[in-house]
């Protein structure tokens, strides 16, 4: 690599600093500096790669040399091509200087000739033509004979003919002048052996007039012996008498065709009923009388059915057949039938179809289908599982941290040494305290100490200056401590989401236990949803291992649920209850932000479960809410 100037390397400092943005994703002006210490000391690309390399990985010091390589030979091919342009504008100022002169010397020499040749390209033309008239007088006076030979025609005279010297004319007046000498020779040629030439005129033939029109007795069109003669008929070739033409010929075959279909519509089918063309007209439709009694009716006895299920229920519950009851409901709404196939679809298989059959007290079976051979099935990999192996970080000891910083700060200052003794930076000022004030100074300090104490307390308060400056720019704005803390309690759960359900009694009237579980949900970046029904209110939180383990204590530990007493089915107060159902993992997400929903009717809850794909959630937990009071008694 060859040496750059500093100019140089100060223009490609920009493209530098991009570079390294590009490459790193921030800007370091460590890495920008030592990559222009590289240039300005003509590194090549392996040593500039390996000096690199104790501030990135290798790979991406190899890339940034390279890159900076190419940004060299860029400048380099820029200059060159500067050069090349610089030195063809200097050849064409010169050859420009040089037509110019020659030019000078030739503009009176063709002015004179220009003048010259117009003059003479006049009389020349005069001359030609009273040759041509002359020539033409001649032609008239020859007598009418047949053969008369042809004159013979003079030779193209040469343009020094005309009194026009070669030597005056340029080469466009001599192409002229020869042109028109040719013109003249044609001309004279065609007089001579044309229609003037030969004493015979053929005249043109006269028009032939039109034949009479003789009709005979008939109207039929004769010639004068009586013979028939059949007209040539002209047709039409104006576009508009053409479209006028097809007009006609498409009208008639419209005609046919209409009259062909009439004629189809005469024979049809009486057993087939036609529908009218004309739509009949809506009437007036009244409801009979007394519909809307009925209806009333019906509500009445609907309200009534109610409330005798009610009354029974309670019966129930003292009986304590309640939750027997209340699970068969639960099995029919899932839509469970009572209908037992007489063969399930995996035993189809390997069972006769017939299974009346039996065969010595057992069931017949297809032995052809059965065989020593066993089928495994293709293993799949887990959703949960990672899609690239995840590898141990390598964590360093304390000792193994200090020496590696050790060793950085001392290449960063070999560095510094480099570029001072090169001269690319100016040597620091020695660092002054008043505790060394008389030994670095010696003599200067003896001479004028106030001034010298001045200069060296300056100094110190330009350090800590300094170092407070570098401080507070190291340090996070209030947006980046704030992204740091979602990233901190935000988990990844593109692998599986952890789900878990709780089950409280009561949670209509309790405003501040609601706020804390949808703020901490909030907090925690989980979504889900909390549904309230009677006697069972169900909450549902989806998120990463430790969100649903910070959730998990609020909802078991840290709210104190037994402080508050509610009533249960029966009627008595009870101390209030949260129960985890279940805890376990989901592929995705089912529900979005943490929110409310109201529900007085189990089959409102169960649709709004099943609107989100996960109605077993609400069988689990509230066929534990129907089993509760039978397991506590």
């Amino acid at each position: 690599m060859s040496y750059l100037s500093r100019k140089e390397v100060d223009d490609l400092k920009p493209a530098i600093d991009k570079a390294v943005y590009k490459l790193m994703g921030s800007s370091d002006s460590s890495l920008v500096s030592t990559a222009v210490y590289c240039l300005n000391s003509a590194y090549d690309k392996r040593k500039t790669a390996d000096k690199l390399s104790s501030y990135v990985d290798s790979k991406r010091a190899t890339r940034l040399a390279e890159k900076l390589f190419d940004l060299v030979d860029d400048v380099r091919s820029s200059h060159r091509s500067r050069k090349r342009s610089r030195s063809k504008e200097r050849e064409k100022d010169r050859d420009s200087k040089r037509n110019k002169t020659s030019s000078s010397r030739y503009d009176d020499r063709d002015t004179e000739k220009s003048k010259l040749s117009s003059s003479k390209i006049k009389e020349m033309m005069q001359n030609a033509q009273k040759q041509i008239e002359e020539r033409k007088r001649s032609l008239d006076a020859l007598p009418s004979k047949t053969n008369v030979p042809p004159p013979t025609t003079p030779p193209i005279p040469p343009p020094s003919i005309y009194g026009i010297p070669m030597g005056l004319l340029n080469r466009g007046d001599a192409d002229k002048a020869r042109k028109i000498a040719q013109l003249q020779a044609q001309i004279k040629n065609k007089l001579s052996t044309g229609i003037l030439g030969n004493v015979i005129i053929h005249m043109p033939p006269a028009p032939e007039k039109p034949t009479p029109l003789i009709l005979d007795e008939e109207g039929r069109t004769v010639d004068k012996t009586g013979k028939a003669v059949q007209l040539t008929h002209i047709a039409p070739t104006l576009k508009a008498n053409i479209r006028a033409k097809k007009r006609q010929e498409f009208k008639a075959q419209l005609n046919d065709k209409i009259s062909e279909d009439n004629a189809e519509t005469r024979f049809y089918d009486n057993r087939i009923g036609l529908k009218p063309a004309v739509r009949n007209k809506r009437t007036l439709r009244f409801h009979e009388p007394g519909k809307f009694q009925q209806m009333a009716e019906r509500l009445r006895m609907k309200a009534q059915l109610e409330k005798l299920q009610n009354e029974i229920s309670q019966i129930a519950k003292k009986t304590g057949i309640s939750s027997a009851t209340k699970l068969a409901l639960i099995a029919k709404s899932e839509g469970a039938s009572d209908d037992i196939p007489t063969m399930e679809w995996w035993d189809s298989v390997i069972l006769e179809d017939n299974l009346d059959t039996i065969k010595d007290g057992k069931i017949a079976i297809k032995d052809f289908v059965i065989n020593t051979l066993v089928e495994h099935p293709t293993q799949m990999r887990c959703p949960t599982d990672p899609l690239k192996p995840v590898y141990m970080p390598v964590f360093l000891t304390k000792k193994e941290r200090k020496k590696l910083r050790r060793q950085n700060r001392r290449e960063m200052w070999k560095e510094e040494q480099e570029k001072i003794r090169l001269g690319l930076e100016a040597p620091p000022e020695p660092k002054l305290r008043i505790s060394n004030l008389m030994r670095v100074l010696g003599t200067e300090a003896v001479q004028d100490p106030t001034k010298i104490e001045a200069h060296v307390k300056e100094q110190m308060a330009k350090r800590q200056k300094a170092h407070e400056e570098a401080n507070a720019a190291r340090q996070l704005t209030a947006e980046q401590k704030r992204q740091k803390k979602i990233k901190k309690i935000k988990e990844d759960t593109t692998l599986g989401v952890h789900v878990s359900i709780f089950r409280i009694r009561d949670l209509h009237e309790l405003a501040s236990k609601k706020f804390k579980i949808e703020t901490n949900a909030k907090q925690l970046f989980m979504t889900g949803c909390v549904v309230l029904y009677p006697d069972c209110c169900v909450v549902v939180v989806e998120g990463g291992m430790k969100q649903q383990k910070k959730y998990k204590r609020l909802m078991i530990h840290r709210i104190k649920w037994e402080e508050d007493t509610v009533k249960d089915p029966d009627g008595n107060e009870v101390p209030n209850k949260c129960v985890l159902v279940w805890e376990g993992t989901s592929k995705q997400r089912n529900f979005g932000e943490v929110k409310f929903k109201v529900c007085p009717t189990e089959k409102l809850a169960r649709e709004y479960f099943k609107k989100h794909k996960v109605e077993h959630y609400w069988d689990l937990a509230y066929s534990d809410a129907v089993l509760e009071p039978t397991t506590e008694t």
